[in-house]
């Protein structure tokens, strides 16, 4: 994969795929970390004199114009930041849109509207692909949280401009991440939470073969537990997560990776903060109640496998940490992961947001900005946006 070393930008037109795709409240932006993840690439671009072009999507428009995922906060938070003029383009591609990228000068920024908005921006449309390549002559991309996306933006384009690279971030995430499996401090304890096995089967897979420990946590656990014939009550359990678990529990039998499941709950009446709420000492739920954190001794139990580990990966929280009255598991192995001396890899998503709740964001070793991603590159799967550098 080539990066910004195997480039040259200067007095060059740079379209940089970014991901802005950040939460909005009242027309700002609501919080910058995607922004401030791309500093590093746009500003050494500037230094090096380049002409940028940036491109991102913001939520899902599905092809339509709508003014309230207009990309201006963004671009004007990213103008706060850099102290830089930032333009926002009308539009993505045309006329308009290649007039203002040819009259860009050394260390401008021009930002493109929604790549979203156009509607062969996810069906990796040839003539949008075209747009875009004609707005720049090198073509760099930083949206790791896209890049398993084969759209115009993360791909298509990226084979019309014969000088084309990965940013410092993407660049960043994919080497962490390949050496997390590849080359891991010993011992590798992985930490997977969420809601559903399904999604996240491969990578559970995957971890059975390569890490020492694997930790299961959130609502993830209760298909386990229903495929081991303990009552679950009301707790979150779809029906096709049951087979996945049923397989993820036979070939945990037969590896050399120590699978733990909790050994105590946190239950509830309802899914609601003013609950009532119970420390439950075992996995069987009565009826008419439901799983919603790990228990006191998991959560000790898990973050003391955290201290003695030498590297961590953690990805999914331990319950509905949104809630306060069940938020305890999940900031357990937050600052567990945080105090670790470990390399610790946090994969992107909701457990990016539990480590900012506990104001624990800058004590990991790295924080992932592509949670589904993170997931997939871990899987083993291609990611398009990746290869598409080569």
């Amino acid at each position: 994969m080539k990066t910004l070393d195997d480039v040259d930008v200067e007095d060059r037109r740079v379209l940089v795929r970014v991901d802005f795709n950040v939460p909005l409240q009242d027309g700002e932006v609501a919080d910058d970390t995607r922004i401030r993840a791309a500093l590093p690439t746009i500003e050494e671009l500037r230094r090096r004199r380049a002409r940028l072009v940036l491109a991102s999507h913001l939520g899902r428009p599905q092809g339509k114009v709508v003014p309230g995922l207009s990309l201006r906060p963004a671009a004007d938070r990213l103008a706060e930041l850099t102290g830089a003029d930032v333009t926002l383009a009308p539009g993505v591609v045309g006329p308009e849109v290649e007039a203002l990228a040819e009259n860009l000068q050394t260390g401008d920024v021009l930002m493109l509207e929604n790549v979203r908005f156009e509607p062969g921006e996810t069906d990796n449309d040839d003539e949008l692909a075209r747009g875009l390549a004609a707005l720049a002559d090198v073509y760099v991309n930083d949206a790791f949280g896209a890049a398993h996306r084969a759209h115009a933006s993360t791909e298509g384009v990226a084979h019309l401009l014969a000088d084309h690279a990965a940013g410092r971030l993407l660049a960043s995430e994919v080497e962490t991440l390949t050496r997390l499996l590849e080359d891991p401090r010993r011992p590798l304890v992985a930490v997977i939470g969420g809601a559903k096995v399904s999604d996240k089967i491969a990578v559970i897979e995957r971890f059975l073969e390569t890490a020492d420990a694997l930790l299961i946590g959130g609502a993830m656990c209760f298909p386990f537990f229903r495929a081991q014939d303990h009552e679950i009550g009301n707790s979150l359990c779809a029906e096709e997560d049951l087979e996945p678990a049923r397989l993820a529990l036979d070939r945990a039998e037969r590896s050399d990776c120590r699978f733990e499941l909790p050994r105590d709950l946190v239950i509830a009446d309802r899914f609601d903060r003013g609950a009532q709420r119970r420390e439950l000492d075992g996995v069987e739920v009565p009826e008419g109640w439901m799983g919603l954190d790990i228990g006191p001794r998991t959560a000790e139990r898990y973050a003391a496998e955290i201290a003695a580990a030498g590297t961590v990966f953690w990805n999914g929280p331990m319950g509905a940490f949104e809630l306060a009255p069940f938020s305890t598991g999940t900031r357990a192995i937050a600052e567990a992961v945080a105090a670790a001396d470990a390399v610790t890899v946090v994969g992107g998503g909701d457990s990016a947001a539990a480590l900012a709740q506990f104001g624990l964001a800058d004590r990991v070793t790295h924080l992932s900005t592509g949670g589904g991603a993170s997931l997939e590159l871990l899987e083993g799967r291609r990611l398009p946006g990746v290869e598409a550098l080569a």
